[in-house]
C-alpha cells in the first residue's frame, strides 16, 4: 500500500474547514460564521424545493435547460453560455481541471477564497500567491506575477473575506494585461450585495478570455442546496461542459435554484435589508474603536489591535452565543469575519463587541 500515492500536490491541501454552527451548552446560538442570508430562500423556492419530491425516482435533466434559461432572463446573459455545478465550488474545480495541470501556474491574491489554491493543487497545478493592497486586490501586482506558465487568475470582486472590491476599469485592464494563455475568473459569489453590479458579466463580453462564477448559496438563501453558475466564451464552457458529469445537478437543485432566480421581488427586498444592516455594522464598528473597511459583500471584517485580540473577542462572542469567523488562516490574524444577520442579530454583536472593548480598554489603563 505504501506505494500507492495521491497525485502530486494533493498532500499540501489542508482540507477546507467551514463555519463553525454550535456551541457546546447554548441554544441561543446566532451563527454569523458562513456568509449565510438569515432570510433563508423565498417561499417560492421553498414551494418548488417540495414538490420535487414526488419526483426523486426519476433522473434530472443533463443539459439544465430551464435553469440555465432562467439564468440568462435574470441576468442578461446568454443561456447557451451558462454553465451549472454544484455551487460556484464545482465550476471552479472545472476550471482548474480543465485548463491547468503539471508544470502551470493558477494565480490567487494574498486573501483570497481557500478553494482556489485547492482547485489547482487538486489539479497538479502551482498555485502562485500575489500580495494585495490594504486588502484590496492589486492590478498591478497580478500583472507583474504572470508569466509564460500562468494559466488561471482567480479574483473574487467583491473578496471574501474582506469585503473589498475593485472597479469595472481595474477589472477590464487585468483582462485585457493577461498574457494570450491566461484564463481571468471573476468569482462573483457576493455581486448580488452590490447595486447595480452585474457581477463582472459586461467584461466577459466581448472577450475570449473572461469567465465569471455566481452561486445561489449566499443571498438566494440555497446554501445547503449547492448550487452555481458559470458564464464565459462559447469554446470555454463547452469544455467545461466536457468534464461536467452529465447528472452533476439534482432536480431539488434544479427546480429550487430557476424559483429562487425568477423570485427578484424578494431577491431585491433581501439586497436592501443586506445593504442596511452591513453599512450600520461599518459605522458602529469603527465607532467601539474597531477598524472595518467598507464592505461590498454580505460581511464586514472588524480588525483588532493584534491576534491575541480577535482570539480573545471571538471567545467573548463565542461566551455570548455568537458564532462568527477567524480569518487567520486567510492571513487576516487580527481580523474576525462578522456575517450580516437580521436587525436583532445584528444589535446583539454590536452591543457584545463594545462591552469587550471597553473591557479591554479599562485593562490597558
Amino acid at each position: 500500500m505504501a506505494r500507492i500515492k495521491p497525485q502530486s500536490g494533493i498532500l499540501d491541501i489542508a482540507p477546507y474547514q467551514g463555519g463553525q454552527s454550535q456551541i457546546a451548552g447554548r441554544s441561543d446560538v446566532v451563527k454569523l460564521s458562513s456568509n449565510e442570508n438569515p432570510f433563508g430562500p423565498s417561499e417560492r423556492a421553498r414551494a418548488a424545493f417540495a414538490a420535487t419530491a414526488a419526483a426523486l425516482h426519476l433522473y434530472p435533466s443533463t443539459d439544465h435547460a430551464a435553469l440555465r434559461a432562467a439564468i440568462g432572463e435574470v441576468h442578461g446573459v446568454d443561456p447557451a453560455r451558462v454553465i451549472c455545478g454544484a455551487g460556484s465550488d464545482e465550476v471552479i474545480a472545472f476550471l482548474c481541471n480543465a485548463y491547468a495541470g503539471p508544470g502551470d501556474e493558477v494565480i490567487h491574491t494574498e486573501h483570497g477564497f481557500a478553494m482556489y489554491r485547492i482547485s489547482a493543487l487538486a489539479a497538479g497545478a502551482t498555485p502562485v500567491e500575489v500580495p494585495e493592497r490594504d486588502r484590496t486586490v492589486d492590478v498591478d501586482a497580478i500583472l507583474a506575477a504572470c508569466t509564460d506558465r500562468t494559466r488561471l487568475v482567480f479574483v473574487a470582486n467583491p473578496a471574501n473575506p474582506t469585503g473589498t472590491m475593485i472597479s469595472a476599469e481595474d477589472t477590464a485592464r487585468l483582462a485585457d494585461g493577461l498574457p494570450d494563455q491566461a484564463l481571468l475568473v471573476l468569482d462573483g459569489a457576493y455581486a448580488e450585495c452590490v447595486e447595480g453590479f452585474d457581477g463582472g458579466a459586461a467584461v466577459v463580453e466581448g472577450r475570449e478570455n473572461v469567465v465569471m462564477t455566481r452561486t445561489f448559496s449566499k443571498i438566494y438563501g440555497l446554501g445547503g442546496l449547492r448550487i452555481g453558475w458559470g458564464y464565459g466564451p462559447a469554446e470555454v464552457i463547452d469544455v467545461l461542459n466536457r468534464v461536467r458529469g452529465p447528472f452533476n445537478l439534482s432536480r431539488a437543485q434544479l427546480d429550487t435554484a430557476e424559483a429562487a432566480v425568477r423570485d427578484v421581488a424578494y431577491t431585491e427586498k433581501c439586497c436592501a435589508e443586506n445593504a442596511r444592516l452591513r453599512d450600520w455594522l461599518v459605522v458602529e464598528l469603527n465607532a467601539a474603536g474597531v477598524p472595518t473597511d467598507p464592505s461590498f459583500a454580505n460581511f464586514v471584517l472588524p480588525r483588532f489591535r493584534d491576534r491575541a485580540e480577535a482570539e480573545a473577542c471571538d471567545d467573548f462572542l463565542k461566551s455570548e452565543g455568537l458564532i462568527v469567523r477567524r480569518v487567520a488562516g486567510y492571513k487576516l490574524p487580527d481580523a474576525l469575519r462578522i456575517s450580516v444577520g437580521d436587525e436583532a442579530a445584528c444589535r446583539r454583536v454590536i452591543e457584545a463587541i463594545t462591552r469587550f472593548r471597553e473591557a479591554a480598554d479599562a485593562r490597558a489603563v
